[in-house]
Parts: structure tokens; sequence; C-alpha cells
């Protein structure tokens, strides 16, 4: 991939504390790119690196080409859109968003021909004269939006800027950002601790935790295929299950539980291994059909029952030690016949039983997987 903003061994300490160790980081030009992680495991102190209000400790940092690491904020080709709009009250739409360029002394004409066209992209014609406090809060965003696009810059950064809405305008504003994105192909890198949010808008996410990014790839890789358990618990529901390997044949690998239960993987792990793996839970089904010869079957008992509305959750508790979440959509009778005490067989395809490695992850967007620290330990070897 071509690097728009190219991050190099960037890291950075406050005092003792590091907060930013040592990522590698290629975002394309025309991109939605995210940072997504919990609090504190570094993804806005990258942003403010990008925009230049963090220098890094180590690393350098380059946009479309040229080193930036050491250029100050107002010299750097990037605007910054944060939670708090801080939109001037007494300006209109039209004089918010004109206001970067009169700063920089832009001709008047270009000055109206800019604004006119930032406006349009935010699809706000016939607010220009409205102030902000006769907006409403998506409306707000989106001066704030055309403000910094107005400046035309190679990059828009986004810190949790959607942080302040209720619910439901939060995901009207999702879809209109990822709208405008495509619309004006400026690159945008988007600060947020929101897995759907991220998921939603993001052409690649970067899952970062303690100060590292543990994967980054596209929406899809990283919810089908987590590399490591942190990924795999954070982005959605997901079961994490230590299969201790009984049998290896055919490219799977096979954990016998008793007499015709089983948990299957498609692996090549020998006989006698161990490997993690996670199975999301509406890949699970109460029934074999269709799933093939090799899918894994095991009895269980469940513990607990919610009605999430389009689906149900069901809780099963494994003989292993194992506890297994299972989503079934409410317009499947078996989902609305599970009680809790029920015995119940689940079944998965082999490979939806999927394992997670342990290779370093490549921030640019390669194959390889960084090591599993966590998950749960109360498998086989405690049953037994």
């Amino acid at each position: 991939m071509d690097g728009h903003i190219v991050l190099a061994g960037v890291t950075k300490a406050f005092g003792e504390n590091v907060v930013v160790d040592n990522i590698d980081l290629t975002i394309g030009d025309g991109e939605f790119f995210s940072m997504l992680g919990p609090s504190g495991c570094g993804k806005t102190t990258t942003l403010r690196m990008i925009a230049g209000f963090e220098v890094p400790t180590l690393g350098s940092i380059s946009l479309t080409g040229e080193d930036v690491t050491r250029v100050p904020p107002a010299k750097r080709n990037v605007n910054m859109v944060f939670q708090a709009y801080a939109l001037f009250p007494h300006m209109t739409v039209q004089e918010n968003v004109e206001f970067g360029l009169r700063i920089k002394k832009v001709k008047r004409q270009e000055v109206k021909a800019r604004a006119a066209e930032a406006i349009q992209s935010v699809q706000l014609e016939g607010f220009e004269e409205r102030k902000p406090a006769q907006l409403s809060g998506g409306q707000q965003q989106r001066v704030a939006l055309a403000r910094a696009l107005v400046n035309r810059p190679a990059a828009l950064l986004l810190d949790e800027p959607l942080g302040a809405l209720d619910m439901k305008l939060r995901k009207e504003m999702q879809l209109e950002l990822k709208e405008i994105q495509v619309r004006t192909g400026t690159t945008f890198v988007y600060v947020t601790h929101d897995q759907e949010e991220a998921l939603t808008m993001s052409d690649r996410i970067a899952v970062m935790n303690n100060g590292i990014i543990e994967q980054c790839a596209g929406p899809r890789e990283i919810y089908e295929h987590p590399r490591t358990a942190f990924v795999a618990g954070f982005i959605g529901t997901s079961n994490l299950v230590n299969l201790r390997v009984d049998r290896s044949a055919g490219g799977c690998a096979t954990m016998d539980v008793s007499t015709g239960q089983r948990i299957v993987a498609r692996s090549d792990a020998k006989a006698g291994s161990s490997v993690q793996v996670t199975i999301r839970p509406e890949k699970i089904h109460l029934r074999s059909d269709g799933l093939g010869d090799d899918a894994s079957s095991v009895g269980g008992r469940i513990s607990d029952v919610v009605y999430l509305g389009s689906m149900t959750q069901i809780i099963v508790d494994l003989a292993t030690g194992e506890r297994l979440t299972v989503h079934r959509l409410n317009d499947e009778a078996a989902a609305a016949d599970a009680k809790v005490g029920d015995t119940i067989t689940l079944h998965w395809a082999a490979e939806n039983s999927f394992v997670i490695a342990g290779l370093p992850a490549d921030a640019s967007g390669g194959t390889d997987a960084a090591p599993s620290t966590s998950g749960n330990d109360n498998g086989r070897e405690a049953h037994e």
C-alpha cells in the first residue's frame, strides 16, 4: 500500500510511562482508517502525534512523503475534529466555515466558492445563515466537518467526534460521515472505543491495546478472523475455547469431549498439542443440518436465556468447564423454546472454530498474528 501517512517505529513515553510502543502503521490515500481500543490504549496519543500536538519519543511520521515528525501543527496539512465542536456561537454557519480561510487571507471570491463546496459536501445548503444554537447536534457536527474540509487537508483527524450525540443520531451520523468521506475522497483517521462504529465506517481498523497494534485489517477480517484473544474479545462477543488436540487428520484438529461429542477446528496442530480457538455466537447452531461430517458437536446445560429484541442470547455451560454464548435470531423457533436448565447440543462448522495464531501482527495489513495472552483457562484440563 502506498503510504499517505506513515508511522515508522513510533514510540511515545511520558516519563517512564510508555503509552505508544514502537508501532509501524501505513494509512492509504483516501482511506477511512480507524484506531480502535479501550481507554488508555494509546489511540488518541497516536492521533495527536499525527496532528503534531505531541512529538514522538522515538520514530518518524511522514505525510504525503514528507517527514513531519517535528513540524508544528499549524504547518501540517491536516485538520482535526474533536468531540466538542467548538463552533463560534455568534457566527453563522457560513461564517464558521469561512473562518479558517479568512485567517489565511484567502481571496474573498475563493473563500465563498470553497465554503459553498464544503457546505454542500455535508449537505447543509439552506442553513448558511443559521447560528449554532439554531442547529441540532448532528447539524453542528456537520458544520465542524465543513469547517475542517474547507481547508482541503491531506487528512482529516477525528477524535471520537460522535461521543456527545444520542444513540439514534450517532448511528445516523456514522453513515453520513462515511458518505462525506467517500464524496470528498479525503483521508479520514478516526479514533473511537466503539466497536460497532469502527466496523460500520472503516476501510481498515487498527485495534490497539497497551500501546501496541494487536491487529490491523478490514472490518470483516478483524471480526471473522481475530488474531489475538484481545481482539476476539474486544470486537463484538466471542467465545474463547482452549482445545487440546486428541486427533489430527485431513487438516482438522479434534478434541473428543465424550462419545459422539467433539470440538473441531481447521488446523494442522498435532495430537497432544493445544490451541486456542474463537467461535462467534451467531456461528453456533442448535441443529446440525448442512454443517458437514467434521462439524463440532457438544452438549451442555442452559444457564441463562436473555431476550435482546432481534435475537435471543443463550448461555450454555459445557461439561468441559467452558461456557459458550449463542445468538439466535428471534424468527427461529428453537431460540424461543430454549429454557434455563435444559440440556442442549450445539453444532458449528469446523472453519468457524477460528484458531488464534502466535505470530506478531503486521500493522501495514499483513497476515501474521500476535501472541495470545488471555482467554478462558478453565477448559478440558480443569475438567480432568
